[in-house]
């Protein structure tokens, strides 16, 4: 007599994927909030185009980051903007308040 043995709870012939090949995340976002403290130079938003707009005391750099040019205190206000083919667009503005 043979004796039959099952594998069980195995995977036998695992397959590929064609996932898996995901980038490390950008950390984007705001890194001050409002009523914050910010020092000179400090990152108030990271992000990519401009959802957040600089500015009083705010300079954006190359990549659309936004940092602190002076001292203070981070105020975030809203800002209807024109755009320059009429439509318009509601931006949140960072600002920069001395103290």
């Amino acid at each position: 007599m043979l004796k039959q043995s099952k594998n069980m709870a195995h995977t036998k012939a695992g397959g590929t994927t064609r996932l898996g090949r995901e980038s490390a995340s950008k950390r984007l976002g705001v890194k001050l909030s409002d009523g914050q403290a910010a020092k000179v130079g400090d990152v108030l938003v990271r992000q990519r185009g401009t959802k957040w707009v600089p500015g009083k005391n705010v300079k954006k750099g190359g990549d659309d980051t936004l940092y602190a040019a002076q001292s203070g205190t981070v105020k975030f206000t809203s800002k209807k903007f024109k755009k320059f083919y009429g439509s318009s667009r509601h931006a949140t503005v960072v600002n920069v308040l001395s103290r």
